[in-house]
């Protein structure tokens, strides 16, 4: 089959690769329809920051059961699935707590185990989400990174009503825009510092956009001012300086889910910590997207939004191609932020 394989150095190649097969009883061969490049990705190729080399990568991908193990009883030949990537051990004191997340034993699809960047793929039953009847697989594709949103919507309690803002207006940015938006927000503002991006959130139903490479904190404060109270802020950009800039804009009592990686040390000077003090802020750490009952509520929260036609898809993706296109896209980033969702398409093949 062909495998999207990434070697040391950042080097990423189209390989013939044997076809995995079955395992364990409890295993499902999927023949991938659509695999998606995400930012964390990006630092995996081009920084050194895979588990090993080499590596097929994708946790973002969706297909079709093409077989299955003896204990897999709820799912046929031909059904539409999406990856839930995170393979918690299930067994451990969080995992009985339901904190899938941070389990102390898990593999990750696509990171700590070869993805979806390939024609097929073998996993756990417990890492598949079987698509609605009438979802398609490109949407199969985007559940995941939907997801991510959600989770942090749902840490802080929903977002009905709420002023919603949205720093960083890149791909989860862009879709936490939109589900804000169909989960009743009151309104709901992107910053960033992209222009294109700002126009694509106007486009998508951001209400206000904020170009924070020209206007400052101050500045931005001051144009919020009237919108102050019953904040909810996501930071998905993951940088210092986002994180800083969230804490500042804030208004009092205002809920600051912190969504984004980061990769560089935070340092936060004294008068941007105090924001935290005087506003009386509520931090919120969201990592990946999972809850109880597995995966959790988002997953179909997810499938839903898809299925009430709330989300718009095209336009968040930059590239869509066979498995060299995707190389050779993957390639020209050369360490840089993807302008758009680039995927890999295997539906040609």
């Amino acid at each position: 089959m062909k495998s999207v394989v990434v070697h040391a150095g950042g080097k990423v190649v189209v390989e013939e690769k044997p076809t995995p097969q079955i395992q364990h009883p409890g295993d499902v061969l999927v023949k991938i329809a659509y695999s998606g490049l995400c930012g964390s990705d990006i630092p995996r190729i081009f920084a050194e920051g895979a588990h090993y080399y080499p590596i097929t990568l994708g946790h973002e991908f969706s297909g079709e059961v093409v077989s299955y193990g003896e204990k897999v009883g709820d799912l046929e030949v031909g059904d539409a699935v999406a990856c839930v990537p995170l393979q918690p051990c299930f067994t451990c004191p969080e995992c009985q707590r339901n904190a899938f997340s941070q389990c102390k034993h898990y593999q990750f699809i696509g990171s700590r185990s070869d993805g979806g960047h390939a024609e097929y793929v073998a996993v756990r039953r417990s890492s598949l989400f079987k698509l609605p009847k009438g979802s398609s697989l490109l949407q199969g594709a985007f559940l995941e990174p939907i997801t991510v949103s959600l989770h942090a919507l749902k840490l802080a309690g929903g977002c009905e009503g709420k002023e919603v803002i949205i720093i960083g207006a890149g791909t989860i940015g862009q879709l936490a825009i939109q589900c804000a938006n169909a989960l009743g927000a009151k309104a709901v503002t992107a910053i960033d510092i992209n222009q294109q991006r700002l126009q694509l959130a106007q486009e998508i139903g951001a209400s206000f956009v904020y170009d924070s490479s020209t206007m400052s904190a101050g500045e931005i404060t001051a144009d919020l001012h009237p919108r102050r109270f019953d904040q909810l802020i996501l930071e998905t950009a993951g940088t210092p300086q986002t994180v800083a800039l969230a804490l500042e804009i804030a208004g009092p009592h205002a809920q600051v889910a912190l969504v984004g990686t980061l990769h560089k040390d935070l340092l936060l000077p004294s008068a941007t910590f105090s924001h935290i003090l005087r506003k009386e802020l509520t931090i919120l750490g969201s990592w990946m997207n999972y809850s109880a009952p597995w995966p959790g509520s988002e997953w179909q929260q997810a499938a839903t939004l898809f299925e009430q036609k709330k989300l718009r898809l095209e336009p968040l993706i930059a590239t869509t191609g066979d498995a060299q296109t995707f190389a050779d896209s993957v390639n020209a980033l050369g360490g840089q932020a993807m302008k758009g969702k680039i995927l890999l398409d295997m539906t040609e093949g």
